[in-house]
């Protein structure tokens, strides 16, 4: 259905559809998914693997997932650069799965990809829009208010080899942290109990993985502020950061932004991983 070379549960269970497209008559570039029962993968291999992969998350909100423009088509890009590329499709922080959903369902595909020699040589992260806020709590602290779930490879690591974050609401919709004064609440209240929970900046541990971010100075949606409080959390605690702010350009610019200088934040997204060594 969306030209996977294979789709798997991350939680092992039985091998049927675990989520639901607006469209299943639409395209792969153009998919996205409305809900999700349990969370999946869906794996993209290269013509010439490097034995390094990476792990991306769409964005969507977490209401639901731009699965095909900041899913598919950044694992195809990652592709021709030679990584393995998973898409995950996780679960959302509502009534149904809890505020910690996506979170743990994160951290289960980081452990399942390295346990099945999947990123024998690596395994980095890629996240956009509120992917990419998932993506930073992979370098943070678990809350010890959350109870973690029992995983079923407990010996593996769930900490990214390298990150990869663009226009992601790192910690402006956790209360107390907004730019917009008198912010209210956003619903479900399983989706704000998460930002306050989940502020990677205010939670980075030691030793952060090289931090590749890139915003819009523009965007009216998630302000740059947040570029420049990962990228402080990031430097604090040791680690290193590529940023790049684009002076306008529109909120999900992805890869098919038509024009302008933000359509060369890919490459220049992979001359930094060429340069890091990853």
């Amino acid at each position: 259905m969306l030209n996977a070379n294979q789709a798997v549960s991350v939680w092992g269970e039985e091998p049927h559809e675990g989520f639901t497209l607006s469209d299943n008559a639409c395209e792969p570039s153009g998919a996205v998914v409305t809900s999700v029962n349990y969370a999946m993968l869906l794996r993209y291999e290269p013509a010439q693997p490097t034995g390094k992969a990476m792990l991306v998350f769409s964005g969507g909100g977490y209401t639901q997932l731009m699965v095909g423009r900041e899913g598919i088509a950044v694992a195809k890009w990652l592709n021709g650069l030679g990584y393995s590329a998973f898409v995950l499709i996780h679960t959302f922080p509502d009534a149904a799965h809890g505020p910690s959903a996506a979170l743990d369902d994160a951290i289960e595909a980081m452990r399942m990809i390295r346990a099945n020699g999947w990123a024998r040589d690596g395994l980095g992260v890629v996240g956009l829009s509120s992917g990419g806020h998932l993506a930073a709590c992979l370098a943070a602290s678990y809350p010890v208010a959350w109870p973690a779930p029992a995983s079923r490879f407990p010996d593996q690591s769930s900490r990214p080899d390298i990150l990869v974050v663009g226009y992601a609401p790192i910690s402006t919709n956790a209360k107390g942290r907004t730019i917009i004064a008198d912010k209210p609440p956003l619903p479900p209240v399983e989706k704000q109990a998460m930002y306050d929970a989940l502020q990677p900046d205010a939670m980075m541990v030691g030793s952060p993985p090289p931090t590749f971010i890139v915003y819009s100075d523009s965007d009216d949606v998630v302000p740059v502020e947040n570029a420049y409080r990962l990228r402080d959390a990031v430097k604090a605690h040791g680690g290193t950061v590529e940023l790049h702010v684009f002076s306008d350009a529109p909120h999900g610019f992805a890869l098919d932004t038509p024009s302008g200088p933000v359509t060369l934040w890919p490459q220049l997204c992979a001359a930094w991983l060429r340069q890091v060594g990853f």
